[in-house]
């Protein structure tokens, strides 16, 4: 009698959203949803617990070890309906030191030990089965990062203390490179007191690699080079792409780091202007408004998911997912069909990415 082989995993993206409907009667706090890449099929799968009606998890780390995601830190907030059109608030409650953990296979929710310092808008990622955070902010109304971080052991369910950082910094990018922890610009101040001078060496354009053999921190001037802070910056084999920063998360092209050089550069092929105005008899509609946007690595390819709301008399949250080919060979971009959302929604925090 022949094996039966096991059925092959596939590689799905899950991500975080809230809703935005001012109506008081709607509760519009976090949910889980999967895109399956393989049949371009949305689902919605869990909500996330600990949350009372109307407060929103916003500014965390969601990231997969195996089969499970974790849920890590943020900010707690409070929908408040303002008076205007579709006017809605959030009222900050809370930095969480709170770290869930939700089985895809059971479909079950766990607590986990919580981290040691509250945080949002810090970097994350994983390495070697253990997940890395540095930075973000601790303080409600104080416009400055922390330098600490921290890393997590799921086995033995612990986090344990890490050197701090040369720069307290906040809305930095975390990434995994060559087995070592990069963290990518932020709003960032040297912690020695040393002040930075000229285009390439101020504090925010810098970065810092963390490496687990010695326990030591690098402090790297030019590695983002941009006053602004990255939107996201994911990792391809030895590379890293970004999509833009926070004030332009797509920039209408990938870009990649010259790791030897410090720069980052346009990825020939990868121009793509994935939101446009339908043409009508009597001239473009208004620009269609950007809702969210976020990147997965899967292989070779670059997944790139966006909402945007479609212009015209009755506007409607539109999601649409486009995929870019990273490899010599491949094939440029490809786009899927949309889909027509029922309410708006936003999303909470990055995407991560799953085998199921």
């Amino acid at each position: 009698m022949g094996s039966v082989s096991s059925p092959t995993k596939q590689k799905q993206i899950y991500l975080s959203f809230c809703g935005r409907d001012p109506a008081a009667r709607t509760n519009i706090s976090n949910w889980i949803e999967r895109y399956d890449p393989s049949t371009n099929y949305w689902d919605r799968i869990t909500e996330i617990p600990g949350l009372l009606p109307n407060e929103i998890r916003k500014c965390f780390a969601m990231v997969s070890l195996a089969d499970s995601i974790f849920i890590i830190g943020g900010l707690k907030c409070s929908k408040v309906i303002l008076q205007e059109p579709d006017g809605i608030a959030l009222l900050p409650l809370q930095v969480l030191t709170c770290v869930l953990r939700f089985n895809i296979t059971t479909k079950t929710w766990t607590h986990c030990s919580p981290l040691s310092n509250a945080r949002f808008d810090f970097a994350c990622s994983v390495i070697d089965g253990k997940i890395f955070v540095a930075g973000g902010q601790s303080r409600i109304g104080f416009a400055r990062g922390i330098s600490s971080a921290e890393f997590y052991d799921p086995i033995k369910d612990e986090w344990k203390p890490m050197p701090a950082m040369n720069a307290t910094r906040y809305k930095c990018a975390g990434v995994t490179l060559q087995g070592k922890f990069h963290v990518f610009g932020g709003f960032a101040q040297r912690v020695d007191g040393q002040t930075s001078s000229g285009p390439f060496t101020m504090d925010r354009s810098s970065g810092e690699v963390y490496n687990a053999e010695d326990e030591t921190w690098t402090f790297e001037s030019r590695m983002w080079e941009l006053d602004v802070p990255p939107y996201q910056i994911v990792a391809i084999g030895l590379k890293l792409f970004s999509p833009g920063d926070c004030l332009k998360a797509w920039k209408g092209h990938f870009e990649v780091y010259d790791e030897k050089l410090r720069i980052w550069e346009a990825v020939d092929g990868s121009h793509l202007q994935p939101f446009s105005s339908p043409v009508t008899p009597y001239g473009d509609w208004p620009p269609i408004e950007h809702k969210y946007l976020t990147i997965a690595p899967i292989g070779t390819q670059l997944y790139l998911l966006t909402g945007y709301r479609t212009p015209g008399e009755i506007p409607r949250l539109t999601s649409a997912v486009h995929m870019f080919d990273t490899s010599e060979d491949g094939n440029g971009w490809t786009s899927f069909e949309p889909v027509c959302e029922e309410g708006e929604k936003e999303i909470c925090c990055h995407c991560c990415v799953v085998d199921n």
